[in-house]
């Protein structure tokens, strides 16, 4: 008799967490996770996503959507290597981000802490707004857009240094990545956490619940932490430590969920 010979891969074992930022912004806006999660036995990466984190707005041009989902998939495929798996967390335009990584790779993607995702925006030009339509039409005639960054307390804030206007026709391309996602958001199965602000000035707070109807993850598994201080800089902003705190609870529930070692 012939020994059979396994081909079977290794379970996958919750390894690391990938942290996103958000479209116009850079590492310091999420820097506050870094210490708070790095305090357990995981690995920690979080990419600067293509043309942000310059000297100046004009490296976004000729950047699409698929450049910065191309970047989040290269720091989950070496963060979580032949055997593990990733819970994904993503601020802002990096929620989305998240969402495409645990539809398109499910198998490394454990679970996902959405941060206010920008599902309707407050801008009537933004995706399923009454002004949309003419979005495309604008940016033949307005090269740039201005984003300032807004904050509930900005004597109780972190305001870290980014962009604060962007080329109109790289915000198209991330209003292509929001329409892209509702499109494969019923294929995110994973647990997930929503984190959201029911009085910010980017993110419009039906955000949360509609992404939270179109997820498959099972109802016990996904849910919603509301703020009601802090504008769209959740990481950044006056409740910026309760924000962490909900994510740090989050990542030490699914550890617990971890099978025992053999």
């Amino acid at each position: 008799m012939t020994n059979r010979v396994s081909h079977e891969l290794p379970e996958r074992r919750l390894t690391g967490v990938v942290i996103l930022h958000g479209f116009t912004a850079n590492l310091e806006s999420v820097r506050a996770l870094f210490g708070p999660l790095g305090r357990f036995d995981l690995r920690i990466a979080s990419p600067l996503l293509r043309g942000h984190g310059a000297s100046s707005p004009d490296e976004l041009r000729g950047v699409t959507w698929k450049a910065w989902l191309e970047d989040a998939g290269r720091a989950l495929d070496e963060l979580t290597g032949n055997d593990g798996k990733a819970v994904v967390i993503g601020h802002s335009m990096g929620a989305l981000l998240a969402l495409q990584l645990a539809a398109r790779r499910p198998a490394l993607v454990d679970s996902v802490i959405l941060a206010t995702p920008p599902i309707r925006l407050t801008s009537l030009l933004g995706p399923g707004r009454p002004l949309n339509g003419i979005a495309p039409f604008i940016s033949h005639f307005v090269d740039r857009w201005g984003m300032e960054s807004k904050f509930a307390d900005p004597d109780n804030a972190i305001i870290p240094k980014q962009y604060d206007w962007a080329p109109t026709r790289t915000i198209l391309s991330m209003f292509d990545l929001l329409q892209e996602t509702l499109r494969i958001v019923n294929r995110v199965r994973v647990p997930a956490l929503i984190l959201h602000c029911r009085n910010e000035s980017i993110v419009m707070p039906e955000s949360a619940e509609l992404l939270l109807q179109s997820l498959a993850t099972p109802p016990e598994k996904k849910s919603i932490v509301w703020f009601d201080k802090t504008d769209h800089q959740i990481f950044c902003d006056c409740e910026r430590d309760a924000a962490v705190e909900a994510a740090v609870r989050f990542v030490a529930s699914r550890l617990n969920q971890q099978p025992a070692n053999p």
